[in-house]
């Protein structure tokens, strides 16, 4: 399964780095594109849900805003 996460609060490629980061440690991801402002996350339903993946971006400082 595919989710798009719009986030808040990244200004630089370091932040990019840091989400990427975040995303890629939870069990069950099985890849992620991030970019400023977004990030396009391969995961595992069975083995993830998406507010998991919500959770693991506000707790590496950012926001989601959508959906």
């Amino acid at each position: 399964m595919t989710i798009t996460l719009s986030i808040q609060g990244m200004s630089c490629q370091h932040c990019v780095h840091r989400v990427k980061k975040a995303i890629d440690a939870v069990a069950g991801v099985s890849g992620s594109q991030v970019t400023m402002g977004s990030a396009i996350v391969d995961f595992e339903p069975s083995q993830v849900s998406a507010d998991a993946l919500k959770k693991a971006v506000e707790e590496a400082g950012y926001t989601i805003t959508a959906p």
